[in-house]
């Protein structure tokens, strides 16, 4: 799990399969200072892929705080000039946006009037079919409700 703040906008990629993924970078501040009293941070690499890839590059931007969970992957690769590299990357299992629209410091007009809560049910895992707000909903039942005293008080009488 880290939390920190992407360090450029989120750009959506394709598969050849065409399936959506987002590369990027957060940078997380480290919990201590350095001798001269200056917080550091790591830039770490990540990717995510299909929906939440869709939504990371659609409602965020560089500088907003996100939080995501994840596992560390490791691969190799040859590049251009055939030299052989390789790359270790947190594969986001569930990304959170951890600033409301207010924080972003101004407005995306080419994404329109979004915020990280207006995400769609489907983003944070939920199936429409299983869940829903309305069948989920449980009576709410008073925590004290089947606690036995000798004392006779209700929960009328308690402050809380």
């Amino acid at each position: 799990m880290l939390v920190g703040r992407l360090t450029r906008d989120p750009e959506l990629r394709r598969t050849a399969s065409d399936i959506p993924y987002v590369l990027f970078t957060v940078a997380v501040n480290r919990t201590y200072a350095n001798r001269s009293g200056e917080r550091q941070a790591d830039f770490i690499n990540c990717v995510v892929w299909r929906t939440q890839a869709e939504n990371l590059a659609r409602y965020q931007r560089k500088g907003n705080l996100v939080g995501i969970e994840g596992s560390l992957q490791t691969r190799s690769y040859d590049d251009a000039n055939g030299v052989r590299r390789n790359v270790t990357e947190v594969v986001c299992d569930n990304i959170q946006f951890l600033e409301p629209k207010s924080a972003r410091g101004g407005d995306y007009p080419e994404y329109g009037d979004v915020s990280p809560y207006d995400v769609p049910d489907d983003y944070r895992h939920y199936e429409k079919d299983v869940y829903s707000k309305e069948n989920n909903k449980k009576e709410e039942k008073s925590p004290f409700e089947d606690i036995k005293s000798d004392f006779n008080v209700s929960n009328d009488d308690l402050p809380f």
